[in-house]
């Protein structure tokens, strides 16, 4: 497969998982606060360099992709590479590439994970656990049937795309280095892909 047909096959499977989030939320009843990032700041996120190819595509496509290697390569920072805070104060903050954040970043809060006995759980963070009346409606419904996304199965669809790629887990800035390296390596050796414009 090639490395835009791989582009292309994890961002429709993002468009999939966003329809399913969309769903999910509407039945939900709680909600991230607008400008919150407080999951963002925790240092040690795993992803996977798949989930972030999209971005890494993008970086090449606007010419920025050696430099923000570099960047990666040099930079001691546990955080995000994408998150930015907007104030002094911890918690507030934004995605500087949100419609390319990485499967992990668009599960987590509004997803479900299997625990010992098969049951799903939602996986949140203690601010929306804390809005305790629609958290509490919400995990009892996901009980009693409610459809919601589960970490698993992303991954596991993700791993066919690429499964060496997909199956990966670092922590985030690692990934999306070797996502940014899978990209420049792809096209050292090849012509700038049909079909896609230069963003630069």
């Amino acid at each position: 497969m090639k490395l835009e047909e791989k582009v292309r096959a994890v961002e429709s499977l993002f468009e999939t998982l966003s329809e399913e989030l969309d769903h999910f939320q509407s039945r939900a009843g709680f909600s991230c606060a607008v400008g919150c990032g407080k999951c963002c700041e925790k240092p040690g996120i795993q992803a996977s360099p798949l989930e972030f190819l999209p971005w890494a595509f993008q970086c090449f496509l606007a010419g920025k992709a050696e430099e923000t290697l570099d960047h990666l390569n040099t930079s001691t920072v546990e955080v995000c590479h994408l998150y930015k805070t907007l104030s002094l104060d911890s918690g507030s903050g934004r995605c500087t590439a949100y419609n390319y954040r990485g499967l992990v970043c668009r599960l987590f809060g509004y997803a479900a994970q299997r625990d010992k006995l098969g049951k799903l759980q939602l996986v949140s963070c203690k601010l929306l656990k804390q809005q305790s009346d629609a958290f509490q409606k919400t995990s009892l419904a996901i009980q009693q049937d409610l459809p919601v996304p589960v970490f698993s199965d992303y991954y596991l669809k993700l791993a066919q795309i690429d499964f060496g790629l997909g199956r990966k887990i670092l922590p985030i800035n690692k990934a999306m280095k070797l996502a940014l390296e899978e990209v420049l390596h792809y096209y050292s050796y090849r012509p700038f892909p049909i079909g896609w414009k230069r963003i630069a």
